[in-house]
């Protein structure tokens, strides 16, 4: 669902579909400055009855940021590469695929329920998530929310937010499930924003997360070029990018593909469209951190989680929020 003005000569009774999302949106949402839960709608804006504090929606996302902080590069490459990944442009399944192995849930489990994408960038889990039947809140720092919304913008079951995931405009216990896949490592402080998410969920609720891994095949050229190439203009970067397509045939050489690889790394995906996305993505952010199993599921039995999973590809982890008992719901 888009947040919009509603057009003229719309049905604006309780019993309108419209007004019963956005009257159960409005239940969710908690005011980032004071706390006080329930914000009005105010069809262009959300404002706090407590401390009036009004949140603007603009281009159809509610804005809780006056800006994107780090994440610059996230929105540049996002709206740039706004359909790349989504699987209803491509005419497959691949980022269905990649949601079902990094989160270790099954589709069929989403349907009917409320969904957190902790950093949606461009939409394409939302997509995933709204074609399983959820209620999909999606939430990205960066500008990346609107290509988002321009993607999923016409669902009625997907909600636009740009907001901080150290301050998110929700009350706590909103979410059965929460999902945040290689977003992270991207803060300034993985553990914290993980530790954020978590009261969030609701008893019994599922989250989970993928983070990059330090066992991850990071070659030594890529991170000394990295010390560089996050501060760099993006449209340059984004340009120097575009090697990482003619530069894939020379890495599958023998020898010689084998220096290239670690003097220059880049994307090794067969999709050339793809590889310049993932070189872009690797070396703009200004955060990248990396972790291991075990110390993410440190951070789970810190927030109190229980029935952790490793998923198989690393480093994913899930866990289940208990009840104030001690027993899953």
């Amino acid at each position: 669902m888009a947040f919009a003005r509603l057009p003229d000569g719309a049905v604006t009774s309780a019993r309108s579909p419209i007004e019963r999302a956005r009257a159960e949106v409005a239940r969710q949402l908690k005011c980032i400055r004071c706390g006080a839960p329930g914000l009005r709608d105010e069809a262009a804006a959300w404002r706090c009855p407590a401390c009036s504090s009004v949140f603007p929606v603009r281009a159809g996302v509610a804005r809780f940021v006056a800006g994107q902080a780090y994440s610059e590069s996230f929105g540049f490459e996002w709206n740039y590469f706004a359909r790349t990944q989504l699987d209803s442009t491509r005419g497959e399944a691949r980022s269905r695929e990649t949601f079902i192995q990094k989160t270790g849930w099954s589709l069929d489990a989403l349907r009917d329920k409320r969904v957190l994408d902790a950093g949606c960038g461009m939409g394409r889990f939302a997509e995933v998530c709204a074609e399983a039947g959820a209620e999909v809140y999606a939430v990205d720092l960066s500008t990346a929310v609107e290509a988002a919304y321009r993607n999923l913008g016409h669902r009625g079951n997907v909600h636009f937010f740009q907001a901080d995931i150290m301050n998110l405009p929700f009350a706590d216990e909103t979410f059965d499930f929460i999902y945040s896949i290689g977003v992270l490592h991207h803060t300034p402080d993985t553990r914290a924003a993980f530790l954020r998410l978590v009261p969030l969920l609701k008893p019994g609720g599922t989250i989970a997360i993928w983070v990059y891994g330090k066992r991850l095949r990071l070659l030594v050229g890529g991170e000394i070029l990295r010390a560089a190439t996050r501060w760099l203009p993006r449209k340059w970067l984004l340009h120097a990018s575009k090697i990482a397509i003619p530069l894939y045939h020379i890495h599958r050489l023998p020898v010689v593909g084998t220096a290239t690889s670690i003097l220059l790394p880049t994307s090794k995906d067969p999709d050339p469209e793809w590889r310049w996305l993932d070189t872009f993505d690797w070396y703009s952010p200004r955060y990248q951190w990396k972790h291991t199993c075990e110390e993410v599921e440190a951070w789970f039995r810190e927030a109190g989680l229980v029935q952790m999973r490793r998923g198989a590809f690393p480093v994913t982890v899930s866990g289940i929020r208990p009840s104030p008992a001690g027993r899953v719901v």
